[in-house]
């Protein structure tokens, strides 16, 4: 039983990495091919519908090509507080 339970662990562990690390066209198609079969649950269906029309950019994010503008810069700032320790 312990063997059965170690194997699915390392599986899941395995299918995770491997999610992680295919490049996100990959992802995509792979998500658009498993969104047709029709009887996924709903919050799995959902998820892969998501994965399938993720943006186009390799980060994830708005895109690279578009320079951030100054109140974007401006509102992402944040001081940085040092502080001492007493002893």
């Amino acid at each position: 039983m312990q063997t059965v339970v170690v194997a699915l662990i390392v599986i899941a562990c395995s299918v995770y990495a491997a999610q992680a690390l295919l490049p996100a066209a990959l992802r995509r198609a792979l998500a658009r091919w498993l969104a047709l079969w029709p009887r996924w649950p709903a919050p799995l269906a959902r998820r892969l519908q998501r994965a399938a029309n993720a943006p186009q950019a390799g980060c994830g994010c708005d895109g690279c090509d578009r320079p951030a503008t100054a109140a974007q810069r401006g509102a992402a700032s944040q001081p940085i507080h040092i502080l001492r320790r007493r002893s």
